[in-house]
């Protein structure tokens, strides 16, 4: 598909424009939808937890390069809440949520899925690399723990290596998170293709440039307090936010009548 047939194919998608203070609803609808099914979401954000332990367990000296590793999660986290928008979405529509429920949303029966996952993918491990490249080569000292790194990166009292390790994180989770927003969730119901579905995702950003900044800021706030608990935080956040999503594109994308090939 080119991309003016992309276009197009978004164009079929309204967008809708939310005040400021929108995210706040959606965390609230998020927090609903974990107290009503919550063995979903606990199961998702131990998954996290334990893959997070797993790589501290297999490169526990090397902070250097789990600093990429934990703040990369962010990039290819909207595929990682894949069965709690299938949750999300059966509980909206009062079906009962089973095992099925959350497992079909796993299975690669849609390519698209698959494929924007993968870029998701390929964005995180990009990411790992410049930043432990950045780390390894340019740091006054060894990062091997997380104190290491705050002593060493964080509060140097010298060079430009924190502000231009944050600087390039946010160059490159910036467009990723603008392409992501609402596109996985689009993907899920819809017969879109990649691109239509990002340029629909982008074109929401530009139509809610505060409220999705004040998301993404959420995003990162949240992410980073389940990382400072040593991953326990994880077991809410992850589902908190996973939701949470679901609810922000349903707000952001209303259901478009001229979209007849929603799946049901």
């Amino acid at each position: 598909m080119n991309d003016s047939q992309a276009l197009i194919e978004s164009r079929v998608f309204t967008t809708r424009t939310v005040p400021l203070g929108r995210p706040l609803t959606w965390l609230v609808a998020g927090c609903r939808d974990f107290l009503a099914c919550p063995w979903p979401g606990l199961s998702h954000g131990l998954a996290v937890a334990l893959f997070g332990y797993l790589l501290c367990w297999f490169i526990p000296d090397q902070f250097w390069l789990l600093a990429g590793a934990f703040s990369g999660f962010m990039l290819v986290a909207p595929v990682v809440a894949t069965g709690l928008y299938a949750t999300s979405r059966a509980l909206e529509g009062g079906a009962r949520v089973s095992a099925a429920t959350v497992l079909r949303a796993w299975l690669p029966h849609e390519k698209h899925l698959v494929v924007f996952g993968l870029l998701l993918a390929l964005a995180g491990s990009g990411w790992v690399v410049t930043s432990a490249s950045l780390i390894k080569v340019f740091a006054a000292a060894p990062v091997t723990t997380p104190e290491d790194f705050l002593r060493v990166v964080v509060l140097a009292e010298e060079g430009w290596l924190f502000e231009g390790w944050m600087a390039l994180g946010g160059l490159l989770a910036a467009p990723v998170f603008a392409s992501s927003v609402v596109a996985i969730p689009m993907l899920m119901e819809h017969d879109i293709s990649v691109m239509g579905a990002v340029l629909t995702s982008w074109r929401t950003v530009l139509d809610n440039p505060a409220p999705l900044a004040l998301w993404a800021t959420a995003i990162a706030g949240f992410t980073l307090f389940g990382m400072a608990t040593a991953l326990v935080g994880m077991l809410v956040v992850v589902p908190l936010l996973g939701h949470a999503s679901w609810h922000a594109y349903r707000d952001l994308v209303p259901r478009n009548p001229q979209s007849a090939d929603a799946r049901n």
